[in-house]
């Protein structure tokens, strides 16, 4: 079985990408396996995608060999897109009770709870080549959080073709309809040919 590094701490994204990967072969190693010194990776991009490319080359350069990446915010309509890049501290940490208070006081008096989930992923080999896809989901932010499952803004997102929150849906069933399963479909029918043989 092929193996690539996938350069996130959080157990949530990486089960996501293992059960998407691992029926091509592949099997997906996070920062959190491996037990080495790395460089501390430095999000000061403006969009998803360059901040998803600064981690993936990050790790990629320490390492030399091919990294996939992945940068994803949620996109408030009522609050101009945010919190956008800033979703996974937008309270000032990296926390998702206080982020989802944060929201929640942001939205109190707010009707247009519309709002996008937007995910981007990135793999980057030591050659140069570049694989990018996007994945999109609409839904509502709900007045309290709803469910258990999932991590950062599930419990407060409503998926109405469902009736339910992302946090009370199962991994299989937040793939299907997910930002981030979305653009991992796309990577993963595209990542063959990106991956290629094992080099020599």
């Amino acid at each position: 079985m092929q193996q690539i590094i996938f350069a996130s701490k959080n157990q949530g994204k990486v089960t996501e990408f293992q059960q998407l990967l691992e029926p091509l072969g592949v099997n997906v190693l996070s920062l959190n396996d491996l037990k080495l010194a790395l460089p501390e990776i430095i999000e000061d991009g403006t969009t998803f995608e360059e901040n998803a490319t600064i981690k993936a080359r990050t790790i990629m350069n320490a390492l030399g060999v091919p990294v996939i990446a992945e940068d994803a915010g949620l996109m408030v309509d009522a609050l101009d897109g945010a919190p956008g890049i800033y979703s996974a501290r937008y309270a000032g940490i990296h926390d998702d009770a206080a982020n989802n208070a944060k929201l929640l006081a942001e939205l109190k008096m707010e009707t247009n709870r519309r709002a996008a989930f937007h995910a981007v992923i990135v793999g980057l080999k030591p050659d140069g080549v570049k694989l990018v896809s996007h994945g999109q989901v609409t839904g509502k932010i709900l007045m309290a959080p709803r469910g258990t499952a999932g991590f950062g803004y599930d419990s407060l997102f409503y998926y109405e073709p469902l009736g339910r929150s992302f946090a009370e849906l199962s991994v299989a069933e937040k793939n299907t309809i997910s930002h981030r399963g979305a653009a991992l479909r796309q990577f993963v029918a595209d990542f063959p040919d990106w991956f290629g043989p094992k080099e020599a």
